[in-house]
């Protein structure tokens, strides 16, 4: 895309219509700065020198002072060598000439030479690189301050389209989280035992349940010129210039990154699996409330396998849940589970488990785990109820649906008991460790949290009407 040397963005209105899309204007100053860099100038040792690792070349000049690095370099804007320290023998310093004087680094190799987190293919590179960075933050170290106080990004027309399409698709499908509280009945004198009865209020939701992403941000090496999305700055640096979503493709500035909104868009084209994709996401790409593996599992196994014995328990054939996954990974939502290719029900649901279970952030996630664990430690029946509920309502609203969703499925499981075999206290063993992890893998932790995280799944079943 080509500079323009017009640094401000032009004031007409956004179109809804994304055939009208207008893309913003690139300021160029940081640009034009890069192109004006020193440029690298290699002093080479006239003599090979016995001590030199093979991984540098003839800018390797043995063991020298700082003294004589200097003399070597002679002044020149963007000379360098290589040097083995006197201070430090065995250790190797990266001599700069920049701004009139000489800069001493400590030069590191792992496979790739590195001065900091950088890390490139020949210390030319290296070079380069640095003299890049350092003369555009030397000359522009005011205006790289300020660039993020005046973003584009909430006036690019794609975003706000594709945010609205988004929004109006998820409203008609999703259920929203209720406020909800518990309190028990006053009883009466009565001959049968004292039997607890939650009271349902509807109160007005807290928690706007909104199908927000934050952006899956990796340090990305652009090839030519790029600009920022966020700030419309050219993104300066030979390597490692930025960070780029690979969830929806946006190009930010690293320093921009963390002010770009929760608002990722993810491209279906970008997303490589379905299992083990990370469940906000999976949704968003396919424009869904929930999973499709999910809602298509649930969908077969209470169409053919609500009564079967030990269902969720007995074991399908490992291979076989292999190939359900490998189906959904390849094929998505036009996988054919159908008893046609899979009989066994267990498959099917072994499968549901192998995805719930393979979430990188688990359904119930792990900033929440710790607030369930101890809702489950409540002796008072209402009292844990309600710490239930408030944890309910700090889940993502994608996670809250897909939990919501497996609830009401598990309770139709339990009252088809005389034939499966399967009450809420076993569903709960087997679900417990599906659905909630610890932030953080420690046995011992784990075993002692297991009858916790059992409960807790097993007070969601039993109360899903009421807790959702």
């Amino acid at each position: 895309m080509a500079a323009s040397s017009n640094s401000s963005l032009s004031g007409s209105s956004v179109s809804s219509d994304p055939e009208d899309y207008q893309p913003p204007i690139w300021k160029s100053y940081l640009y034009r700065l890069q192109q004006e860099a020193p440029r690298p100038k290699r002093m080479t040792c006239p003599q090979e020198m016995e001590t030199r690792p093979k991984y540098y070349g003839r800018e390797f000049h043995g063991m020298l002072s700082r003294e004589c690095a200097d003399e070597l370099l002679g002044g020149a804007e963007g000379a360098y060598l290589v040097r083995e320290s006197q201070r430090q023998p065995g250790t190797h310093t990266l001599a700069l000439r920049f701004g009139d004087q000489t800069l001493n680094y400590r030069l590191f190799y792992d496979g790739k030479h590195f001065v900091g987190e950088k890390r490139f293919e020949t210390v030319h590179d290296l070079v380069t690189d640095g003299l890049i960075t350092l003369y555009i933050e030397t000359k522009a170290a005011e205006y790289i301050a300020k660039m993020t106080t005046n973003p584009i990004y909430e006036h690019l027309g794609y975003t706000s389209l594709l945010k609205d399409k988004m929004g109006h698709r998820l409203s008609r499908g999703r259920t929203e989280p209720r406020k909800v509280t518990f309190q028990r009945e006053d009883s009466k004198i009565t001959t049968s035992p004292l039997v607890r009865h939650s009271t349902l209020k509807d109160c007005p939701s807290e928690k706007q349940s909104s199908y927000d992403k934050i952006h899956n941000f990796k340090v990305h090496t652009f090839r030519g010129p790029h600009w920022c999305e966020y700030c419309a700055n050219f993104m300066w640096g030979l390597i490692a210039q930025g960070v780029h979503c690979s969830d929806c493709g946006l190009n930010v500035h690293k320093q921009c990154s963390k002010l770009v909104p929760s608002d990722c868009q993810p491209d279906l084209r970008r997303i490589k699996k379905v299992f083990s994709c990370d469940l906000t996401t999976l949704v968003k790409a396919h424009n869904t409330t929930r999973p499709m593996v999910v809602d298509m599992c649930i969908k077969e196994i209470e169409l053919r396998g609500l009564q079967s014995e030990g269902l969720y328990r007995v074991s399908g054939f490992s291979e076989h849940i292999e190939d359900v996954r490998l189906a959904f990974d390849r094929d998505g939502e036009k996988a054919d589970i159908s008893a046609n290719v899979y009989n066994d029900i267990n498959i099917i649901a072994g499968a549901l488990k192998l995805y719930l279970r393979d979430l990188p952030i688990p359904v119930i996630t792990f900033h929440v785990y710790s607030r369930f664990i101890q809702a489950a430690k409540i002796p008072n029946p209402d009292t844990r109820l309600e710490a239930i509920h408030e944890g309910l309502l700090q889940l993502p609203p994608a996670h809250y649906e897909t939990l919501r969703y497996l609830m009401m499925h598990l309770k139709k499981v339990t009252m088809c008991e005389k034939d499966n075999f399967m009450n809420s206290e076993n569903l709960g063993i087997v679900f417990g460790p599906t659905l909630m992890q610890p932030p953080e893998q420690n046995a011992l932790a784990t075993l002692n949290d297991m009858r916790h995280q059992k409960l807790i799944i097993q007070l969601l079943i039993e109360n899903e009407d009421v807790l959702f």
